[in-house]
């Protein structure tokens, strides 16, 4: 063996002979059960150290010393309040170890834990209590006395004071006895309310170039009203739908006003002035879908806000390329402190399967904030459309009135596992000229509900209703009518397949829609997850959805991989009942199908 490659084999050799003689062997010797078992495990920084290959003595000699409180306080938290717990490091106990003579190496970590009997609650007493106050279902006498139920109780009573506008209420004092006699753990805490509050001034601090005037009037603290932690978060919520700023951060002061009212400072930090985004999606028989935006904030130092949007899609579909282009500018706390003012404008080509469709649209409007969960729009707009469909080539010119509201309590707008979300769409038109005058009608109602462990399972559920009302579908502009097939509808049906026959193989959109999905979604493994679901869409002749209507419907499974801020979308469907289409279909995006 030539000397490099000896020289090179002893090295390794002797670093291997040296790492292992510096590994530790960590175990666990205890009485408990299983479950207790594991949540010491759990707690054990040492074990975790010997998992992860930690050799050196001053780190494995602290672990064994913050290891004894935390084993304590995992027992403690199951109501063991009378351990014995011993961890011998080589022999010796770690308690008793200095960090500054530290041995050259260890060679093993024992430990010990006796839990000792259970406590329950004997006293579980805390006052006083603000009307209403609902404290943890444990913290009673009698059950398991879980450490961890003080400090929820606590907390409880402490936060419905807030609620009850006492801002600084606190907790005063304490008594925590465990009598080791009778196995029980008795807990008084006594609750400083202090003084009912009221809102005082709101301060600005950070960096932003938004005046402070014009972020009162947006941020609307109701000065000299009764403190209340809901009306404090949607200031925040406020400030946060202008999309100006990069953190928001609410301060309490620290002491009253002579009158008891709480002054509110808001550090505040502009995000970068300007962005570009980008998105994508992906179907079988849809095509590709390519999406972007340049949005220019903060742009008359307002926290108002100019945004372009372009949409490219039917890529590689032999349905036809559809594109749109649209501006809008929105200026909140405008005429008053919760409208928004808006701006739009779109044009858009649609090459869809039975109409070609050119339109410009313009509107300005106002968006209202009913609640912290609910908005209002309404607005006054003008709509031209050329269309070439089987009914001919036509025209369209109308005065447009959008009127829209929303309720939105979903716990995750990408990735919801709770909560519901509510949006119903109101368009009056008044035809100029020739074209007809009517109402569409249009809402979308979606629930969400998570169950079994760790809540794996959610179920999902969408119900949406569309109506022309006032105007014979026959002279409504084709895009203002209603299809079903697709993404959007019914998955595993080809998009926008299921129209109105009017004979001789020409179709035309309904006058009605009635759509249904329901999906069962499961957590897998980690952040992947499986879906099963199944879509029912049925358009009409008559304005009443579901009457006189022809259906369709698709089912399939899907897969999910959540990445954070929205879950990467993968679903196969396919027809179950209805004539509009045959074999599979393949949907890929970004977020939950609704």
């Amino acid at each position: 063996m030539p000397n490099a490659t000896r020289s090179t084999a002893l090295s390794a050799i002797l670093l291997l002979c040296a790492t292992t003689a510096q590994a530790f062997d960590a175990r666990l010797e205890t009485t408990a059960g299983d479950d207790l078992k594991a949540q010491i495990k759990a707690a054990s920084a040492v074990l975790e150290a010997a998992d992860t290959d930690v050799t050196a003595p001053e780190e494995i000699i602290a672990a064994v010393q913050s290891d004894y409180r935390n084993l304590i306080g995992a027992l403690y938290r199951e109501g063991y309040y009378g351990p014995s717990i011993s961890i011998r490091v080589d022999g010796q106990e770690g308690a008793a170890m200095s960090l500054i003579s530290l041995p050259s190496s260890i060679q093993n970590v024992v430990i010990s834990v006796t839990p000792g009997p259970r406590f329950v609650f004997g006293t579980a007493r805390i006052a006083p209590l603000a009307p209403g106050t609902e404290l943890p279902e444990g913290f009673v006498s009698g059950e398991v006395a879980h450490s961890n139920l003080i400090a929820d109780a606590s907390d409880a009573a402490i936060d419905s004071w807030r609620a009850a506008s006492h801002a600084k209420a606190e907790l005063a004092d304490q008594s925590i006895v465990a009598d080791h006699r009778d196995e029980t753990l008795d807990a008084e805490l006594t609750i400083d309310p202090g003084p009912a509050v009221t809102f005082g001034e709101l301060h600005f601090a950070g960096k932003t170039t938004v005046r402070d005037d014009r972020l009162r009037r947006i941020a609307n603290l109701p000065t000299g009203s009764d403190y209340s932690p809901e009306k404090l978060a949607l200031v925040t919520k406020r400030l946060q739908k202008t999309g100006t700023f990069r953190s928001i951060t609410l301060r309490e002061a620290a002491e009253l006003n002579s009158d008891n009212s709480l002054d509110i400072t808001a550090t505040l930090v502009d995000e970068k002035t300007r962005r570009l985004g980008f998105g994508a999606e992906l179907s079988s028989l849809e095509g590709g879908t390519l999406s972007a935006y340049w949005m220019h904030r903060n742009i008359t130092d307002n926290a108002d806000r100019l945004r372009f949007e372009g949409e490219v899609a039917g890529l590689g579909s032999t349905t036809g390329v559809d594109a749109t282009l649209s501006a809008s500018y929105r200026r909140p706390a405008t005429v008053t402190r919760k409208t928004t003012l808006v701006l739009g404008a779109t044009i858009e080509h649609l090459d869809e399967p039975d109409y070609l469709s050119d339109s410009g649209q313009f509107t300005l409007g106002f968006e209202v904030e009913t609640s912290p969960n609910s908005t209002f729009s309404a607005g006054l707009g003008y709509r031209y459309s050329e269309v070439e469909d089987d009914l001919g080539s036509r025209s369209f010119s109308h005065v447009i009135l959008p009127i829209d509201g929303s309720r939105d309590t979903r716990d995750n707008a990408l990735n919801p596992t709770s909560g519901s979300y509510f949006e119903a769409e109101i368009l009056p038109f008044i035809g100029v000229g020739d074209s007809a005058s009517g109402t569409r009608l249009f809402a979308d109602g979606r629930a969400y509900r998570a169950f079994g462990g760790d809540d794996r399972f959610t179920l999902a559920a969408r119900l949406q209703l569309g109506s022309i009302v006032w105007a014979d579908y026959t002279e409504v502009p084709p895009d203002m009518l209603f299809f079903s097939g697709g993404g959007g509808t019914v998955r595993g049906q080809p998009y926008q397949s299921l129209g109105v026959d009017l004979g001789g193989g020409d179709e035309t959109g309904g006058a009605s829609f009635l759509g249904f999905s329901g999906e069962l979604r499961t957590k897998v493994k980690g952040n992947i997850s499986v879906v099963g679901f199944y879509d029912l869409g049925g358009i009409g002749t008559s304005a009443l959805p579901g009457e006189d209507a022809e259906w369709h419907a698709g089912a399939g499974l899907g897969l999910r991989y959540n990445t954070g801020f929205g879950p990467i979308r993968f679903d196969l469907a396919g027809p179950v009942s209805g004539d509009t289409g045959d074999g599979v279909q393949i949907y890929i995006g970004i977020g939950q199908a609704f």
